[in-house]
């Protein structure tokens, strides 16, 4: 029964069960194979989207990465996973040093998630709107390092609602990081053909994606840009010929979907 943008949880969840099926997979979910395989949901519709597949391992090998690497310069850190719908990353990662896991996305989307997996000591769910403060204070982080993620989130909103919300992590999470995903700019406005969205019923449709995270660095005094991984730079057999198209100089900034990783000062 979901759509719009709560349904695009289902797709990425599709890409990672169909990517750990293979003989030499980017990443392994099995978590995801098991849910694939218990919803009430046609997934057989996104067969054949190879490069949904591709992109989505890339991205969740990049942010798995990027957030051991945070874990390893800074020791136990307070992570808060934003849209995290049915992620898995919690169950991967949780043995690496950290401290506490807040996992927060709607009310629907939360509901459905209990039904996979469980909080504990170290993991919490919270319901909320990220644009209501009001989340923020269900963060209890007692001083520690604060790394904020959002994968397949932040394009489906316009600079004008996310402003303030990069506004509301400087003012809320001095100092933290932020692991998030840049949709490629060529691609706004064209969610209609995308390669698995279209198969939904009402796809959303994509709002926002720079040619030059460094713009963002305007949104606040506090922003910094410290580095970005273009997928089309990894496993590039996979990609075939989009990615030797995608990786020239002149097609590159505009063809980049990517993971940002910025900091607060």
């Amino acid at each position: 029964t979901l759509q719009g943008i709560r349904e695009t949880m289902l797709s990425p969840l599709w890409a990672r069960a169909a990517e750990t099926r293979r003989r030499l997979p980017i990443i392994k979910d099995d978590k995801a194979l098991k849910m694939v395989e218990s919803l009430d949901y046609n997934f057989s519709k996104y067969d054949g989207s190879w490069l949904t597949q591709v992109g989505v391992a890339i991205r969740t090998m990049l942010l798995d990465t990027g957030v051991r690497d945070i874990v390893h310069e800074k020791g136990e850190v307070v992570v808060i996973n934003l849209g995290a719908g049915l992620d898995t990353r919690f169950e991967r990662l949780k043995h690496i040093g950290i401290a506490h896991w807040y996992d927060v996305d709607v009310p629907e989307a939360i509901e459905l998630r209990q039904r996979f997996f469980t909080e504990s000591d170290r993991n919490s769910f919270v319901a909320g709107s990220m644009f209501e403060p009001d989340w923020t204070e269900a963060i209890d982080h007692k001083g520690a390092p604060v790394l904020i993620i959002a994968e397949g989130l932040f394009m489906y909103f316009s600079e004008k609602e996310l402003k303030p919300l990069f506004q509301l992590f400087a003012q809320r999470f001095p100092g933290a990081d932020i692991l998030f995903e840049m949709l490629a700019p060529f691609m706004v406005g064209k969610a209609a053909k995308h390669e698995s969205l279209k198969k939904m019923d009402s796809p959303p449709e994509f709002k926002w994606g720079l040619k030059d995270t460094r713009d963002m660095e305007d949104w606040h005094p506090a922003i910094r840009l410290v580095n970005e991984w273009n997928y089309f730079d990894y496993h590039k057999k996979r990609w075939k010929w989009l990615g030797l198209l995608g990786r020239l100089p002149v097609l590159r900034p505009r063809f980049a979907s990517r993971i940002v990783h910025l900091k607060y000062v």
